[in-house]
C-alpha cells in the first residue's frame, strides 16, 4: 500500500510540473527575464466582441464561471481578487523557472552534485506548491463572490466536464 501512495505521489507530482516543465524550456526574454506561463492581463479580462469580464467564454475566466451572468460588482471583486494574485503567483513562477533552468544546466554539466539538483528539485517543487495553494485559494475567493444559485451552476459546469473529477 505503501508503494501505490508513493507511485501515486510521483504521478500527481509529475503532471503537476509537466506546464512548468514546458515553461521552463523556453528561452527567457532578451532581457533575462523568464517567460510568462499567463502572459497579458490576469485571467478574464480581456474583451471579446461583445462580451465584457463575465460574458459567455470570457477569455482566462475558469472554465466553471464561463457562461455564468455576473454582475458588475461580481465582476469587479472577480477582477481585483485576480489581480492582487497575480504579483505571487508570478514571483512563485521566477522561483520555478530559474529553479528548472539551474537543474537542466546542472544535470549537464560535468561538475554534477547530486545534493545541489536534490535543493534545486525541492526548490522547485515548493514554488509548484505554492502556485497550486495560491490557485486553490482564488477559486475559493471566486466562490464566496458567487449567490448560492451561481454557486449552483458553477458546480454543475464541473460535474459536466469531461477528465477526473474531485472527490465529493
Amino acid at each position: 500500500m505503501k508503494h501505490l501512495s508513493i507511485a501515486v505521489s510521483l504521478l500527481l507530482l509529475s503532471a503537476c510540473s509537466m506546464p512548468l516543465l514546458a515553461l521552463a524550456q523556453q528561452e527567457p526574454a532578451p532581457d533575462g527575464t523568464p517567460p510568462r506561463a499567463m502572459p497579458g492581463p490576469p485571467p478574464g479580462f480581456g474583451h471579446g466582441p461583445g462580451h465584457g469580464p463575465g460574458g459567455p467564454g470570457a477569455p482566462g475566466l475558469p472554465p466553471f464561471l464561463h457562461g455564468i451572468d455576473l454582475s458588475e460588482a461580481q465582476q469587479d471583486k472577480i477582477f481585483a481578487a485576480t489581480y492582487a494574485q497575480a504579483p505571487l503567483l508570478r514571483e512563485q513562477e521566477k522561483i520555478a523557472f530559474k529553479a528548472h533552468a539551474q537543474l537542466r544546466e546542472l544535470a549537464g554539466s560535468s561538475a554534477y552534485d547530486d545534493a545541489k539538483a536534490s535543493a534545486l528539485a525541492s526548490t522547485a517543487a515548493q514554488a509548484m506548491a505554492q502556485i497550486s495553494l495560491l490557485h486553490a485559494r482564488l477559486e475559493q475567493q471566486l466562490l464566496a463572490v458567487l449567490t448560492p444559485e451561481q454557486r449552483k451552476q458553477a458546480q454543475q459546469r464541473r460535474d459536466s466536464r469531461p477528465g477526473p473529477h474531485r472527490p465529493q
